[in-house]
C-alpha cells in the first residue's frame, strides 16, 4: 500500500525579498493517514530583475501598494483558488499536485494565478514531502544518487541591471575549478572576493556592492573588469586559468535594439556592434582571458545568431542559454533541434513549477547540454536551489557573490549537504 500523506491546509503571505520587493511564501501543512502527524513547510518565491519576455508571468497587484509590486492578488489566489484544489490530495504526488495547478490556470504562461503563486505551492509541497518521510530535501527530488556537489560560479562583479555603474555585460564570475571540495571552492571564491574588495578599495573604486552581491565599480570595459578579477586571483595567491577561471552574463537581450538589429552599449560611449561583432568580441576576450562559460551572449530571440555563436565557440566554451531558454522545454527542444547553445540555465521561477524544471533539466542533459541552478537577482533566505543542484548532479551553480545573506544561505546550505554526504560526495 503506498504512503498517503493528505494536504490539510496551504497559506500564503506577502514578505520582502532581498531587493526590498514584495514576493510570496507559501506554508503547505500535510497529515499522514495511519499516524495522524502532521507537517508543514514553508518555502518562498525569487523575483528576476533581468527577465526574459518569455518567462512565465509574474503577478504584481499594481496599486499604490509598494509601488505597484505587491502580491496580495497571488496571496489570495493561492489561499482560495489553490487551497480549495489542492487540500486532500497526496503531498507525495508532485506531477500530480503540479499538473493540477497548471491546469487550474489554464493558460500557457501561468498568467491567471501567477507563476509565483504555482511556484510557492509548488516547492512548499516537495519541503513538505521530504519532511513527511524523514529525507533530505536533495535525496527526495533526486533519490539514491543525488550526491554531486556544484562548482559554484560567483558574481562578484556586477553590472547591466544588476548595478548603476558603467558595465554593460551583467555578471563577471569567478569559478575555482582547481578546487579538491565544494568547501575548498567556496573558500578559494571568498578569498579572491575579499582581495578584489581590497584592490578596488586601495585604488579609491566603489565597493558597494550590487542586487546579487558582487561589486559594482566604473569600469572603462568588460577588459578592465576581467583585469581586476586576475589581480585578484594572484593576490589570493592562486593561479588564473588553473585554480581560478572566468565566467560572464552578458544579458545581451537587455542590451538590444530590436528595431536596427543592434547592440548599445552605454557604458562605452554608446558604442553599437552587430551580431558579427558581438561574436567577435567574446573571441577576443576567450582569447586574452580564461573565460569557460558565457551567459546570454545574444539576443533571446536571434535563433540565427546563436547557432552562428554556437558553431564559432562552442567547442571552445560553455554557451549558456537563460533568456533564450527560460528554463522551458519547448523552447530548449528548439535549442536542441537547431544546435543553439551548448547549456541551459534553469531558474524555477521562470516555468513555475518543480515537475517542468526537472523536465526541462532531464531535456537538457539527454542532450548532452549542461545545466547550470540558479538564483535570481531578487532572493530570499530560501535555499531550495541548493537541494536541487545535488538532486540534479548539476555540476554547476550560480547564486552570487560569497555575501550578503539570501546569496551565502544557499552556499551554507551546500556545505551541510557535503558534510552530510561525507565520503559519498562528488565534486567537479
Amino acid at each position: 500500500m503506498s504512503l498517503i500523506v493528505q494536504i490539510t491546509e496551504i497559506h500564503a503571505r506577502q514578505i520582502l525579498d532581498s531587493r526590498g520587493n514584495p514576493t510570496v511564501e507559501v506554508e503547505v501543512t500535510a497529515q499522514t493517514e495511519t499516524t495522524g502527524r502532521k507537517i508543514t513547510a514553508r518555502e518562498s518565491v525569487p523575483s528576476g530583475a533581468s527577465t526574459g519576455r518569455f518567462e512565465a508571468v509574474e503577478l504584481r497587484d499594481g496599486d499604490n501598494s509598494y509601488f505597484g509590486l505587491g502580491v496580495q492578488k497571488v496571496v489570495t489566489h493561492v489561499n482560495t483558488k489553490i487551497n480549495d484544489a489542492l487540500v486532500g490530495k497526496n503531498v507525495l504526488k508532485q506531477g500530480e499536485l503540479d499538473r493540477a495547478m497548471v491546469e487550474l490556470d489554464g493558460t500557457d504562461n501561468k498568467g491567471n494565478l501567477g507563476a509565483n503563486a504555482i511556484l510557492g505551492v509548488s516547492l512548499a509541497c516537495a519541503k513538505t514531502a521530504a519532511k513527511a518521510l524523514d529525507m533530505p530535501l536533495y535525496q527526495y527530488l533526486g533519490g539514491c544518487n543525488a550526491k554531486r556537489l556544484p562548482v559554484p560560479m560567483m558574481n562578484v562583479i556586477n553590472g547591466g541591471a544588476h548595478a548603476r555603474n558603467s558595465l554593460d555585460f551583467q555578471e563577471f564570475m569567478i569559478v575555482p575549478v582547481g578546487a579538491k571540495t565544494f568547501s575548498d571552492g567556496l573558500k578559494m571564491g571568498a578569498e579572491v572576493y575579499h582581495f578584489l574588495r581590497q584592490i578596488l578599495d586601495k585604488e579609491g573604486k566603489s565597493t558597494a556592492v550590487g542586487d546579487e552581491g558582487g561589486f559594482a565599480p566604473d569600469f572603462a570595459d568588460t577588459k578592465e573588469a576581467f583585469s581586476y578579477l586576475s589581480k585578484a586571483v594572484k593576490l589570493a595567491g592562486y593561479h588564473v586559468g588553473e585554480d581560478i577561471v572566468y565566467a560572464m552574463d552578458a544579458a545581451a537581450s537587455e542590451l538590444y535594439d530590436e528595431e536596427r538589429g543592434v547592440y548599445v552599449f552605454p557604458g562605452e560611449d554608446g558604442c553599437e556592434r552587430d551580431t558579427e561583432e558581438m561574436i567577435a568580441l567574446y573571441e577576443e576576450l576567450i582569447a586574452e582571458f580564461p573565460i569557460i562559460s558565457i551567459e546570454d551572449g545574444l539576443s533571446e530571440d536571434d535563433w540565427d545568431g546563436w547557432q552562428k555563436m554556437t558553431s564559432r565557440l562552442g567547442d571552445k566554451i560553455q554557451l549558456v542559454g537563460d533568456d533564450l531558454f527560460v528554463t522551458n522545454p519547448k523552447r530548449i527542444k528548439c535549442g536542441i533541434d537547431l544546435k543553439a547553445g551548448n547549456a541551459v540555465l534553469i531558474k524555477l521561477n521562470q516555468i513555475g513549477t518543480v515537475t517542468e524544471a526537472m523536465d526541462a533539466i532531464e531535456m537538457a542533459k539527454c542532450a548532452g547540454m549542461n545545466t547550470i541552478i540558479s538564483h535570481r537577482s531578487g532572493e530570499t533566505e530560501d535555499a531550495f536551489l541548493a537541494d536541487l543542484a545535488v538532486a540534479v548532479n548539476a555540476g554547476q551553480v550560480k547564486t552570487g557573490a560569497p555575501a550578503r545573506s539570501e546569496r551565502t544561505a544557499k552556499y551554507n546550505q551546500l556545505l551541510r549537504i557535503e558534510e552530510e554526504l561525507a565520503g559519498q560526495a562528488r565534486f567537479n
